[in-house]
């Protein structure tokens, strides 16, 4: 017994000293993506990035011991995503490498001597087996496990998984960028989307006859089919074209979206459902994690998402009704979004992860389509996302306000167990973290704004402490209470862990434009480029830290990457007698450039009310007023915020002479594919704060 004893303080001593609340120690748990189950439920898959080493892991029902399958040994930057079990549950299929930017050059941070594009593997399921496929993405396996097709360069190709000594070939010629691929039940067609700039068409192609055709066409954008059960229609969605939208503006109506059915035997289509005018008519299409926003049950139930009543909720309608439309059943009622979705294992329920009922978390919830009744699986002080079903459990990722995101069983008692504890790091300092409360204040606009307040270990209420801001990317986002579900955002909250553990009171805004909130949140009016409206909350949380009376008002700092990064930008350029100073990571300053990236036609010249908007919303506009210092950190192969948005401003300041310092990643991108990158980028922003703030 006394040795016992010995042996578990020296062990709990251990563990303290290893588990600091260092940088290194908050980014060193693997984060988990892509999390898929095989339709038996025998097999899990999922990737885990484990400081910069991405790998595959596979767990086998019952006990779920995980396994890796890749052999990956360096933090090399290079992506693994779309993995997909075939239906037999014998083979993984998934994808390796990065995509290219605009002069076709596959992102390579890591400067590797060999090419970085993005290509189809297969494993067994079993382990040995790997093998190269082709060159593309987005695979998909036929119903008999025979054939995988994948996109590459806009067109479809297909490999054989058995034959070797065959090489992958493109499968049919067809104009447009061919996307969407979707196996008939019996695998002998095959239904697409073919992406033509202003419309999208949908698209048939016969395996036997090698025929391809064209069902409906319009001028307007067909997407997400659906098959039916039997093979013998196709549902899709018609969002009417729309010509002249930019992006980063309000778009709360416009004219109605549609569900149309598409009869193969008949070859006869015809509209069965059409969104009212008005709240919803918009399709809200950044649905994340979901493979289709339309799912057909074995009920032959139509199930989507609508924003109906300002939320993201899913509805259902019959697939084939005697009247002439159908009428949208709400299928998951209340305040908060529903942000995924699957069909369960019987295909008469669909399982998806919600905030109803608690907002500033994600829960997993089941729905049995055809009764319209709603139950919550998961509750409590977790998150939980992307569920996939195991029959009579469900596996998921789960995090909390002191431990990261971490495949999770539920099992049928509504308790969870963790997979693979012994791959979670002995110095992840969960033990030593705090649990954020949600904090809620006005902005000066009379709209209601929620964050997150991080308050030191040992807070005492009569002391000043320094305090940041932090702004989240996107702006599609919502900051949680606990380890967020995105890898860049669980890092950036694990970070506003560190900066509470140096004596920081930090506060995580989610501004308007952000999810979470419903829809007319969401599409703020005069948001982004459209005005700025955002600043309003900028202002606002400023002003609430300087009226708690336990903040340094003279050490306010500001800090986030992209949309985050301009809010920060936008802070010190307009109100440097509040903040002191901020980290500006890959962020906008100057919305009519920015544009260009998304709309390639954009010309401010022949927009010119709406572009002198864009340029009073922009960070370069007030540049003026820049006293604070700031630190830039951006990558140079950025896609998303071009690096010219840092080369701009920093010229700027360098006129004023403002003070400025800077971190640049060559030839790494806008979510920084390499942890010592990310690593580089928080030290030298913790740094910055320590020098300037304290």
């Amino acid at each position: 017994m006394k040795k016992l004893i010995i042996t578990t303080v020296v062990y709990f001593l251990f563990t303290c000293v290893q588990a600091q609340v260092t940088i290194e120690n908050l980014m060193s748990a693997p984060f988990p993506t892509e999390l898929q189950s095989s339709v038996d439920g025998k097999h899990i898959a999922w990737v885990f990035n484990d400081k910069g080493v991405r790998n595959i892991f596979i767990a086998d029902a019952p006990e779920f011991a995980p396994r890796k399958i890749t052999k990956h040994s360096t933090d090399d930057g290079i992506e693994i995503s779309g993995l997909q079990f075939s239906i037999d549950g014998s083979h993984l299929f998934y994808h390796e490498g990065n995509n290219s930017n605009g002069a076709g050059e596959a992102a390579n941070p890591a400067y590797l001597q060999e090419k970085t594009g993005e290509i189809i593997w297969v494993a067994n399921t079993d382990g040995p087996g790997l093998r190269k496929l082709g060159t593309g993405n987005n695979a998909i396996a036929s119903p008999d496990g025979k054939t995988v097709l994948f996109s590459f360069k806009g067109k479809a190709w297909q490999a054989s998984v058995a034959d070797t000594s065959k090489s992958a070939a493109q499968l049919f010629e067809a104009r447009g960028a061919i996307a969407e691929l979707r196996f008939s039940p019996d695998g002998k067609k095959l239904a697409f989307i073919s992406h033509r700039s202003d419309h999208a068409f949908l698209g048939v192609y016969d395996f036997t006859l090698k025929s391809l055709e064209y069902l409906d066409p319009s001028i307007d954008n067909d997407v997400q089919p659906v098959w039916s059960p039997d093979g013998k229609y196709i549902a899709y969605i018609r969002i009417p074209s729309r010509r002249g939208l930019l992006p980063f503006t309000e778009l709360r109506k416009g004219f109605p979206w549609s569900i149309r059915l598409f009869d193969l035997t008949n070859n006869e289509a015809k509209e069965i459902w059409k969104a009212d005018v008005g709240r919803g008519s918009v399709l809200y299409t950044d649905f994340p994690v979901s493979d289709n926003l339309l799912l057909w049950t074995a009920e032959n139930q139509l199930v989507f998402p609508w924003e109906k009543d300002g939320w993201q909720h899913l509805y259902s309608i019959p697939a084939f009704s005697e009247s002439k439309k159908s009428k949208a059943k709400l299928l998951t009622p209340g305040d908060g979004e529903v942000e995924y979705m699957q069909l369960s294992t019987d295909q008469k329920s669909v399982i998806y992860n919600s905030n109803i009922g608690d907002s500033h978390r994600r829960h997993i919830w089941k729905v049995a389509v055809k009764e319209g009744l709603a139950t919550q699986l998961t509750k409590g002080e977790g998150i939980e996302w992307s569920p996939v079903n195991l029959g009579s459990q469900i596996a998921l990722l789960r995090s909390t306000a002191t431990s990261p995101g971490w495949p999770t069983l539920l099992k049928p008692d509504a308790g969870f167990e963790k997979i693979g504890t012994t791959l979670l790091p002995v110095s992840f300092p969960d033990q030593l973290l705090v649990t954020p409360s949600i904090v809620q204040f006005q902005s000066k606009d009379n709209l209601t704004i929620h964050g997150q307040l991080f308050l030191p270990p040992g807070y005492q209420k009569d002391k000043k402490y320094p305090a940041l801001l932090f702004f989240h990317g996107g702006s599609r986002r919502q900051m949680l209470q606990g380890f967020h579900y995105m890898g860049y955002y669980s890092k950036d909250y694990g970070m506003n862990q560190y900066y509470a553990s140096k004596g920081y009171i930090v506060l995580a805004v989610n501004y308007r434009s952000g999810i979470g909130y419903g829809m007319e949140f969401r599409e703020a009016l005069n948001y982004g480029a459209n005005g700025g409206s955002e600043y309003n909350d900028v202002v606002a949380a400023g002003q609430w830290l300087q009226k708690r009376g336990d903040i340094n008002n003279k050490r306010i700092g500001l800090w986030g990457g992209s949309y985050g990064g301009y809010l920060t930008a936008m802070g010190l350029s307009r109100n440097s007698d509040i903040f002191a100073c901020g980290v500006d990571i890959h962020g906008v300053h100057d919305w009519n450039q920015e544009m260009k990236t998304w709309v390639a036609n954009y010309d401010p010249s022949t927009r010119a009310a709406f572009a002198k908007i864009a340029l009073a919303a922009s960070p370069i506009s007030s540049v003026d007023g820049w006293k604070s210092p700031v630190l830039f950190i951006h990558g140079d192969d950025d896609r998303n915020v071009p690096f010219e948005q840092t080369e701009m401003i920093a010229e700027k300041l360098r006129e004023r002479k403002v003070y400025f310092e800077e971190m640049v990643f060559p030839d790494d991108i806008h979510d920084f594919l390499l942890h010592k990158n990310w690593l580089k980028g928080y030290r030298s922003a913790a740094d910055f704060f320590e020098r300037k703030m304290k």
